[in-house]
């Protein structure tokens, strides 16, 4: 007579469990089906950022792969910085965030979401950066790095020039200077003075070229950035970000 209760309990707690998953699983769907398509109202059903935040960065959607305009170029983002050492100030040399971060991909069965973060990144400023007039990139590729305020100053200077939409790129720059403060913890011991990132893309050989022995890919065409003070975010682990980014560079060759 006392295991009644318990028996009953049961079906009831997986039939809960089963139909939260069912919820979610339509919801994923649904959502999923709302990002990739074509901008309707459908996305009105999300309220404020909550489509974009529950997508990005896990599960982004693109098809980019497709034509009539398919990926075909690369993205690179190199990372350096100036740290104080036995009391003297000493600024490493370039490291290849991308091509360690691709490592972490090549004969992985299941590579980890990291692998792609630096690509990631340097597409994102790239595009915000070529939205902007010559006279906004003057500005970005002078140093900000002394003081509380050198990000306000940074900003105040770009918005003197008009006619832009600067938030996507200040919103670019504070990432991947977080990150690019990271790769510094990650690498060169000792007190960080100051970080500096180089974002580039190069293109694939041209679909005409492809079966050209000769053929070259162009040039890459690199964003001229100067040095920013560095940048951390509540909650990220410098610990846990030196640990797989150091065992990256050893796979890369760097």
């Amino acid at each position: 007579m006392t295991d009644r209760p318990t028996t009953t309990k049961r079906p009831l707690v997986r039939r809960v469990v089963m139909i939260l998953l069912a919820a979610f699983t339509a919801f994923h769907i649904f959502a999923t089906f709302v990002w990739v398509a074509p901008a309707s109202g459908l996305r009105q059903l999300f309220p404020g950022d909550l489509l974009r935040s529950y997508m990005l960065p896990m599960f982004g959607q693109s098809w980019s792969v497709f034509a009539p305009e398919p990926v075909n170029g690369d993205y690179r983002l190199r990372v350096r910085a100036t740290v104080v050492q036995d009391g003297e100030q000493k600024t490493g040399a370039w490291v290849d965030a991308t091509a360690a971060e691709l490592a972490m991909l090549t004969h992985h069965l299941f590579p980890p979401r990291a692998a792609i973060q630096a690509a990631e990144l340097a597409q994102r400023y790239k595009r915000a950066y070529d939205r902007l007039g010559s006279a906004h990139h003057a500005v970005a590729e002078l140093s900000y790095y002394k003081g509380d305020d050198w990000e306000s100053r940074l900003h105040g200077d770009l918005r003197k020039h008009r006619d832009a939409d600067l938030e996507a790129l200040f919103e670019a720059e504070r990432q991947i200077t977080a990150y690019a403060t990271q790769v510094a913890y990650a690498v060169w011991p000792g007190e960080i003075v100051r970080v500096q990132f180089e974002v580039s893309r190069q293109n694939v050989v041209p679909f005409d070229r492809r079966n050209d022995p000769d053929a070259r890919r162009p040039r890459p065409k690199i964003v001229k950035t100067g040095w920013r003070g560095p940048v951390e975010e509540p909650g990220q682990s410098r610990a846990a970000f030196t640990e797989t980014f150091r065992k990256a560079l050893r796979e890369s060759g760097q």
